[in-house]
């Protein structure tokens, strides 16, 4: 039945115009637009009214003509896969459709109706160029909608916990901004005396060396002098290209304040010069960084490497989760703040490691210390238990394999005295089957692979996400190459595991609304990250990317499979939020001792986070509808 048309707006009265600004200033983008902009919007649009169980778009009528901005009602989707229908989503008031296909040129895949009676604003699709055109803010909605509600989401946020913001980007500042004078440099051959002198009138606590070409050679710092004046040969009239620290760990001015406080905590220093095309612009200290923090990234890493026993270690751990608290209050982006979670907790991890080895004369030049889960990712959030596993060498006897393994279990306790509980499923180094010799590794991975049990593809998902972050970490490298080949020849596998991951759906009923439990909400890692992780593990190993992050393979992958950016990206935004939420929802409770750390209480959100939740979920049923088509059929 074709829509009826009961009232045109292309010239509305002044009271009319002013009543559709006010009703379209509650949904983005128009809450961001110009009200010139928003009235050039309304005054070419029409308004068109449908009943119930109508057809507003179907693939049969080709490449769409129109937008349509949803104002009052509601759009059911029936959406075919092999010619069977299937469920679909629920578009909503201030939802605009068909976006993807208007701007792809294509005709719609699936046919929406109305789902009772439905008024909807239509306008021309050059209308909608030409506004794009005349509006940013409006082009890039219908390019980044999902990451146009995320950034509206953290804006929300931030301004509950306005007290103690720094700043949403902060980590991502480019370094370049945070120059604030020049930087102070000498020549190779100048004395240590001269050097001393020129700090102390300079009030600075490092001092660069560069050469005749400008480049950097070295670097002197304060905490370098203790360490100098102690030697017999130490003498002020000795050159600075003697006692200088070299080479030296820079970045570009390109790179973001993250990047530094990142080369910061892994090296323990606190100054990073900054160059730009080879030449040094500027200095960054750890102060420029977070000022304003009560702990800071270099602060906690710092202690790290200091700890001398466990009981420093507990504190470290403490001082962890506080920092990533603080971040997360002031709007830093959820990939930054699981990235440096799982640093800081990889600090922690390799530091234990190491005290345990020298007090039980263990040999890490004979093991590897792996990592997998969501510590393998680099995706660790505040609430997160152990998974790890050891590797040592085949000509290990079976004594020394026995010791290993003693000594990592007690290396599992103490992670677990130090907040990261030990794991449910028995994925840990301290056990039996997950330390073993490099080759029994190599076949238990080979029998994984090319018999693809229940329990195989179980571990599939967790092993397969591995890291090595202390000890010989080339004892990982066969086991990266056989899992990257041997994939490759086994479709089979991929086909399991996508079946395996499918049986865990998006969390939405076939009206598109979402299920909640039977106390009203969700667990946003079992039903919401989670078929990220395992559709991004998925598409990797198909395309053989090496990446391990949910985000890195996302991107990688879908530029694999020649996925239109504005799809793949639309992954990512919604796999973010929903890490953002999870985190957001262990920092409101005591994530470190519930039972339910991901349980979110869908009363507790806010309206544009319920909108940007279900549209994550049908972000979610998209993604696994392509997994379905090119894997599990």
């Amino acid at each position: 039945m074709p829509a009826t048309n009961n009232s045109n707006l292309s010239t509305p009265s002044a009271p009319l115009l002013g009543h559709y600004r006010t009703l379209l200033r509650r949904w983005l983008p128009f809450a961001d637009m110009a009200d010139a902009d928003v009235d050039w919007f309304l005054a070419r649009c029409e308004q068109r009214y449908l009943e119930a169980d109508e057809v507003l778009l179907a693939p049969d009528q080709g490449v769409p003509d129109t937008l349509f901005l949803i104002r009052e009602g509601q759009v059911r989707s029936q959406q075919s896969a092999g010619g069977q229908a299937g469920a679909g989503f629920v578009y909503d008031a201030g939802d605009m459709l068909p976006v993807a296909a208007l701007l792809a040129k294509r005709a719609v895949m699936s046919t929406y109706v109305a789902a009772g009676d439905l008024f909807v604003l239509a306008i021309k699709a050059t209308d909608v160029e030409a506004l794009a055109a005349r509006n940013p803010t409006f082009a890039d909605f219908l390019n980044r909608r999902v990451q146009s509600l995320l950034e509206k989401s953290r804006q929300s946020m931030r301004e509950v916990y306005a007290s103690r913001v720094l700043s949403e980007q902060s980590l991502e500042t480019p370094l370049e901004k945070l120059l604030r004078y020049e930087p102070v440099h000498c020549a190779p051959d100048l004395s240590l005396r001269d050097v001393l002198q020129t700090m102390h009138e300079r009030k600075v606590g490092s001092m660069l060396v560069l050469g005749t070409d400008g480049a950097l050679q070295g670097i002197l710092t304060r905490n370098d002098l203790p360490g100098l004046v102690i030697r017999p040969e130490f003498s002020l009239d000795a050159p600075i290209a003697s006692v200088m620290s070299s080479p030296v760990r820079s970045l570009t001015h390109r790179h973001t304040a993250q990047d530094a406080a990142m080369l910061m905590s892994r090296h323990v220093i606190r100054h990073v010069p900054v160059t730009r095309d080879g030449q040094l612009v500027g200095m960054v200290s750890e102060r420029d960084l977070f000022a304003l923090q009560r702990a800071t990234l270099q602060q906690v890493s710092a202690r790290i490497h200091g700890s001398k026993d466990l009981a420093a270690l507990k504190v470290a751990a403490q001082d962890i989760r506080h920092l990533a608290s603080s971040l997360l209050v002031q709007g830093v982006q959820a990939r930054q703040v699981t990235t440096l979670i799982s640093h800081l907790n990889d600090l922690l991890t390799r530091r234990l490691v190491e005290i345990r080895a020298a007090q039980a004369g263990i040999d890490l030049k004979r093991l590897c210390w792996v990592v997998m889960g969501s510590e393998g990712r680099g995706e660790q959030t505040i609430a997160t238990d152990q998974d790890n596993a050891l590797i040592v060498p085949d000509d290990t006897d079976d004594q020394a394999l026995e010791a290993a393994r003693l000594w990592a279990e007690q290396v599992n306790k103490d992670l677990d005295a130090c907040g990261y509980p030990l794991c449910k499923g028995g994925i840990m180094a301290g056990l039996a089957a997950c330390c073993l010799r490099q080759r029994d590794w190599l076949a238990r991975f080979d029998r994984w692979i090319s018999q693809g049990s229940p329990q195989d593809l179980l571990h599939a998902s967790i092993f397969f996400d591995f890291r090595a972050i202390a000890g010989d970490l080339s004892l990982t490298e066969p086991l990266t190459v056989l899992v990257r080949e041997r994939i490759r020849e086994t479709p089979r596998f991929l086909h399991q595991l996508a079946v395996n991951a499918l049986t865990h759906r998006s969390p939405l009923n076939w009206l598109g609304n979402i299920e909640l439990d039977d106390r009203d909400g969700l667990d946003l890692k079992l039903q919401g990250t989670a078929l990220f992780v395992d559709a991004a593990r998925i598409f990797a190993l198909a395309q053989g990317v090496t990446a391990t992050s949910t985000r890195e393979r996302l991107e990688q992958s879908g530029e694999a499979m020649g996925v239109k950016p504005n799809e793949f990206e639309s992954w990512i935004g919604a796999f973010e939020f929903l890490q953002s939420l999870r985190l957001r929802v262990q920092l409101d409770g005591d994530a470190v001792q519930s039972d339910e750390p991901n349980r979110l209480a869908f009363a507790t959100l806010s309206n544009i986070d319920r909108r940007i939740l279900s549209s994550s979920f049908r972000v979610a049923r998209s993604i696994q509808q392509r997994l379905e088509m090119d894997y599990a059929r």
